[in-house]
C-alpha cells in the first residue's frame, strides 16, 4: 500500500477555487445530459464580471451576469439579458457557429436552465465538463461553484443538496479563451485557439460512498497476472469485489481505509493488441456503488533499442491528429468524429497515432481502444511556455495528472507525452524532467516521451537534446526538404543519437494544397508533397536498427492562424494526407504503401 501514496498525495491546487476529485469513468454513471443549446451573451469588456473600477462583483450584486436577467419590476434596469435569440450548441466551440465568432479571443457567459430530480439512490451530485477552453467560471442559482483553467482537461465541482432544485435551475459558465503567456498552452501555438465549452457537460449522480478511482492493467513483463488498485470515496471498511465475467473470475477484496490494492493471475487471457483489440468487461462493486468498463491488457515496455509490445518488438506506423473536423471547420466534439478520424487512420493502415498536442476528447481513447489502434497522449506544453515559473510547472502537473487520471485504465494508450518542440536549455530541461519524473510516478506501466529538439552538424542530424536522458524513447520532429532544403536532401541525411534507445519519427510532413497539381519541384503541389513522402520513406528505410516508427504530420489539413499564404494556405495548415474537404492526396498513397511493406516485415 505504500507504493501507492504518492499518487493519491498528488493534488492539483493552481486557483482559488475547490475542484472535486475527478472520478473515473464517467461513462459507466448514472447522468444527467446537459448538452444542447445554451444562450449566451459576449462580454468583450468582462462586464458581467468586473465592475466599472475593475473589481470583481460580488456575489449578490445584480448586474454580475451570473444572476437572474428577469427585472423584477416595470421599473427594474437590467443592462444584461439571455435570449433564445442567441444560442450555442454544447458541445462545441463558438468560432464555427457563427461568423462573428471566427477569431474571437474573450469572455462569453453560457446559460443554461434546468429541471432535476435526484434519483433514489443517489447521495451525491457533481457537475461534470469534459472540456471548457480555457478558463472556466461555474454558477449554479447565482452561487460560485468554483473555477477551471485547462482547455483539454475534464474537470467536476460537487453540487451542494441545498442548491440544486427541482424546477427553473439557473447555471451559467463564464468562458475566456484568451491566450496568457504563463498558461498551459502559451501564447503561441500553431493550431486554431476554439473557445466554448467544447465537451460534454453532465450531472453525475453517486452514492453517499461511491468508487472513485481505480487502476486496472497487466503487471509488467507478465502475460496473466493482473495488478492495481481501487479508490473508494470513504475510509470505511467496506469490501470490494471485482469481476471479470467472460473469464469466469470473482475476486472479493478487503479494505481498511479509502485505498485497495491487488494482485492476481488468470488463466486464457487474450492480450490486447492492434491485431486483437480485445477487451473484456471489468466490474468493481461494492455495497452501495457499481461501476463497469471496458479493458485490455497488454504490456508496453522498452528493451534495449526496441520497443515491445506482448513481449514482440512492433515498428509503429503512426499518424498525427488534431482533434478537428476539416470539413465543417470545428473541433470534434462526438463519437462519429472519433470514428471518423480512426477510421481515416485505420485506412492509411496505421497503427498508432499521436493525438496532437493536448489530450482529446475521451471518445478518442475508447474508440482507439475498439479499433486496435496504439495512441500518443500528450499535453499542451508546446513551444516556449515560461520554464522558469514554479506556477506553470504546478499547471503542467495538473493537466499531465487530469490526462492521466481520466485516461489510465485504456489499453490503446502506450505512450504519455508531457511536450512538443521545447527549446534547450537549463531551466527548460528542469521543467522538462521533472514532468517526466511526475508521470512516471502517476503511471509506471507505459512509456514516458516528448518530442526533443534535433540539430545538423555539417550534415549530420545530430540528437543529443539532454532531456532525452529522462525518456523512454527518443522522439524528434524532422522536416528535410521542407523548411529546409528540397526532399532530396533526404538521401544523404545520416544520423547519430546520443542516447541508446528507440528513435522515433514524431512528426515529418509537407504542405499540398489538396487538388493543386504541377511538377514535383513546384512547392504546395500533390506532386511536391507526394516526393517528400517517397524521399522519406527511402530514408526510413535506411535508418539504423534502433528506428521504432514515425507518426507523420498530419492526417488532415486543419485551421491554424499562422499559414497566412493568400493562395496556397489562407488559415490553413495543409500538410494533411487528407484535403479540407476529406479527399486523399497522393502523399497518401506512398506513405500507405510504406506502412503495408512495414507490417509484413514485422509478421514474418
Amino acid at each position: 500500500m505504500k507504493k501507492l501514496i504518492p499518487l493519491f498525495l498528488f493534488i492539483c491546487n493552481v486557483s482559488a477555487y475547490a475542484q472535486a476529485d475527478l472520478i473515473t469513468n464517467i461513462p459507466s454513471r448514472k447522468t444527467t445530459s446537459l448538452n444542447g443549446k445554451w444562450q449566451y451573451i459576449v462580454d468583450p469588456y468582462e462586464t458581467g464580471f468586473y465592475n466599472y473600477r475593475y473589481q470583481e462583483r460580488n456575489e449578490n450584486d445584480r448586474e454580475a451576469y451570473w444572476n437572474s436577467d428577469i427585472p423584477e419590476n416595470k421599473t427594474d434596469r437590467k443592462e444584461h439579458g439571455y435570449s433564445d435569440k442567441y444560442t450555442l450548441n454544447v458541445p462545441g466551440d463558438w468560432n464555427a457557429q457563427d461568423p462573428k465568432f471566427l477569431y474571437y479571443e474573450g469572455s462569453v457567459w453560457y446559460k443554461r436552465s434546468f429541471d432535476f430530480t435526484k434519483s433514489d439512490t443517489a447521495n451525491k451530485v457533481f457537475l461534470y465538463f469534459g472540456a471548457v477552453n480555457y478558463q472556466s467560471d461555474v454558477y449554479l442559482n447565482g452561487k460560485k461553484l468554483g473555477q477551471h483553467k485547462g482547455g483539454f482537461s475534464p474537470f467536476q465541482f460537487e453540487v451542494p443538496d441545498n442548491l440544486l432544485k427541482q424546477k427553473d435551475n439557473f447555471l451559467v459558465v463564464k468562458v475566456d479563451n484568451k491566450r496568457k503567456a504563463d498558461e498551459i498552452p502559451t501564447l503561441n501555438t500553431d493550431w486554431w485557439n476554439y473557445g466554448g465549452i467544447t465537451r460534454d457537460v453532465l450531472l453525475v449522480e453517486v452514492p453517499q460512498n461511491y468508487i472513485r478511482d481505480y487502476f486496472v492493467h497487466l503487471k509488467k513483463g507478465s502475460t496473466n497476472e493482473i495488478e492495481g488498485w481501487i479508490k473508494k470515496s470513504n475510509n470505511g471498511n467496506e469490501a470490494i469485489t471485482l469481476e471479470i465475467p467472460e473469464l469466469k473470475f470473482r475476486k472479493k477484496l478487503a479494505a481498511t481505509g479509502d485505498s485497495i490494492a491487488f494482485n492476481f493471475k488468470l488463466s486464457k487471457l487474450q492480450l490486447w493488441s492492434p491485431e486483437n483489440p480485445k477487451l473484456y468487461n471489468v466490474v468493481i462493486q461494492s455495497a452501495s456503488d457499481r461501476v463497469e468498463d471496458k479493458i485490455g491488457f497488454r504490456n508496453v515496455e522498452v528493451q534495449g533499442s526496441k520497443i515491445l509490445l506482448n513481449g514482440k518488438p512492433v515498428f509503429l506506423r503512426g499518424i498525427c491528429i488534431h482533434e478537428e473536423i476539416p470539413q465543417e471547420i470545428r473541433r470534434a466534439n462526438s463519437p462519429a468524429d472519433a470514428i471518423q478520424l480512426l477510421s481515416q487512420a485505420k485506412e492509411l493502415n496505421a497503427n498508432m497515432v499521436r493525438l496532437a498536442h493536448y489530450p482529446h476528447n475521451e471518445h478518442m481513447t475508447r474508440t482507439a481502444d475498439s479499433l486496435g489502434l496504439l495512441v500518443w497522449s500528450e499535453i499542451p506544453v508546446y513551444w516556449t511556455i515560461n520554464f522558469t515559473s514554479n506556477e506553470v510547472l504546478e499547471k503542467a502537473k495538473c493537466q499531465l495528472k487530469d490526462m492521466i487520471t481520466r485516461d489510465r485504465n485504456r489499453a490503446s494508450i502506450m505512450i504519455w507525452s508531457v511536450g512538443n518542440e521545447t527549446p534547450v536549455h537549463e531551466a527548460r530541461t528542469a521543467f522538462m524532467s521533472n514532468l517526466v519524473k511526475t508521470a512516471k510516478l502517476l503511471d509506471s506501466t507505459r512509456l514516458i516521451s516528448a518530442a526533443l529538439e534535433v540539430h545538423n552538424t555539417n550534415g549530420v542530424q545530430v540528437i543529443d537534446d539532454p532531456l532525452g536522458q529522462y525518456t523512454d524513447l527518443v522522439a524528434v520532429n524532422e522536416y528535410l526538404g521542407w523548411y529546409s532544403g528540397l526532399p532530396s536532401n533526404a538521401r544523404t541525411a545520416k544520423w547519430e543519437v546520443k542516447y541508446n534507445k528507440p528513435l522515433f519519427f514524431s512528426e515529418t510532413g509537407a504542405e499540398a494544397l489538396g487538388g493543386y497539381h504541377a511538377d514535383s519541384l513546384t512547392r504546395w503541389s500533390e506532386e511536391f508533397q507526394e516526393w517528400y513522402y517517397k524521399e522519406q520513406v527511402e530514408m526510413m528505410k535506411r535508418m539504423p536498427e534502433n528506428f521504432v516508427g514515425l507518426s507523420p504530420w498530419i492526417l488532415n489539413d486543419f485551421r491554424s492562424p499562422r499559414r497566412n499564404n493568400p493562395e496556397y494556405q489562407e488559415g490553413w495548415n495543409n500538410k494533411g494526407l487528407f484535403d479540407q474537404k476529406g479527399n486523399k492526396k497522393k502523399a497518401f498513397y506512398v506513405l500507405k504503401a510504406y506502412y503495408d511493406e512495414m507490417e509484413k516485415n514485422y509478421k514474418k
